[in-house]
C-alpha cells in the first residue's frame, strides 16, 4: 500500500532538492522565468523551479585580470612588449548577464586593445616615467566602455615595459650625452658666475683702495700657513703711487724737452 504512495514523494523531495540554490553573500543570481528576465536574487536561499526557470549565478568580488603581453609601437617609433593588470567587478549582475555574451572575455579584449592604442600615442620615456597618468587614461577609457555591461574598472597598473637589448644601449648612450651636457652647462654657468663676482670685486677694490690692501694682506697670510721656500716681501701701496707720480713726472719733462728742441 505504500510503494504507490512512494514514488511520488520521492518525486517531490528531488523536485524541492533540485530547486534549492544556495547563495554565498559574493553572489547573486540573475533568474529568468520561461526565458524572460525575472529579478535578480541573494545572497540566501533560493528556490528555483527546475524547466520553468533558471538561474545565472554571477560574482560581484573583484576580479584581477591579467592582460597578455602587447607588441607597442611608441609614438617614436621604438617596439615595446607591454604587460597590464585589470580590477574590475560586477556592480549590476542583470546588464553582466543580458548585455553581454562573457563579460570578462570582453573586458580582458577591451582592456588589450585599449593598451596597444593608448600607449601608441606616446613616446617611451612617457612609458616609464608617467606610468601612474597612463594607467588613469587606459582605466577611463575601459571604465567607459565597460560601463553599458554593468562592469566598474577599479585600477589599472602597467606591470612591466620590455625594451630591446639594442634599444637600451642606444638609450643609454643618449642618458650618458645628456648626463655630459648638462654637466658642461652647469661648468659654463659657474665659470659665468664667477667671472661676475670677480668683475664685481675688482670694481669694489678700484673704488676703495683699504678693500685691496686687506685683500693683499689676507692674501700673505694664506701664503704664509703653507709649507714653501718663498720668500714675500710686503710693500706698501703707497710707495708705488709715489712710483707712479715720479714716473708721470719724468714722461712729462721729456715731452717739454722734446717740444724745446724742436725748431
Amino acid at each position: 500500500m505504500i510503494i504507490p504512495y512512494l514514488v511520488p514523494v520521492l518525486i517531490v523531495i528531488i523536485l524541492i532538492a533540485a530547486s534549492i540554490r544556495i547563495l554565498p553573500e559574493y553572489q547573486r543570481g540573475v533568474v529568468f522565468f520561461l526565458g524572460r528576465f525575472q529579478g535578480v536574487k541573494g545572497p540566501g536561499l533560493i528556490i528555483v523551479i527546475p524547466v520553468i526557470q533558471k538561474m545565472e549565478r554571477v560574482d560581484l568580488r573583484t576580479i584581477t585580470l591579467d592582460v597578455p603581453g602587447q607588441d607597442v609601437i611608441s609614438r617614436d617609433n621604438i617596439t615595446v612588449r607591454v604587460n597590464a593588470v585589470v580590477y574590475f567587478r560586477v556592480v549590476d549582475p542583470e546588464r553582466a548577464i543580458i548585455q553581454i555574451e562573457n563579460f570578462g572575455m570582453a573586458t580582458s579584449q577591451i582592456a588589450q586593445t585599449t593598451l596597444r592604442s593608448v600607449l601608441g600615442k606616446h613616446d617611451l620615456d612617457e612609458m616609464l616615467s608617467e606610468r601612474d597618468k597612463l594607467n588613469d587614461d587606459i582605466q577611463e577609457i575601459i571604465d567607459a566602455q565597460t560601463e553599458a555591461w554593468g562592469i566598474k574598472v577599479a585600477n589599472v597598473e602597467i606591470k612591466q615595459v620590455d625594451i630591446d637589448e639594442n634599444m637600451i644601449r642606444a638609450i643609454a648612450r643618449q642618458a650618458e650625452a645628456e648626463r655630459e651636457r648638462r654637466a658642461k652647462i652647469i661648468a659654463a654657468e659657474g665659470e659665468m658666475q664667477a667671472s661676475q663676482k670677480l668683475v664685481e670685486a675688482a670694481d669694489m677694490m678700484s673704488r676703495n683702495p683699504a678693500a685691496l690692501q686687506l685683500r693683499y694682506l689676507q692674501t700673505m697670510s694664506d701664503m704664509s700657513n703653507r709649507n714653501a721656500s718663498t720668500i714675500i716681501f710686503p710693500l706698501p701701496l703707497e710707495i708705488t703711487e709715489i712710483f707712479q707720480q715720479f714716473r708721470a713726472k719724468r714722461d712729462a719733462g721729456t715731452d717739454d724737452g722734446r717740444r724745446q728742441d724742436t725748431p
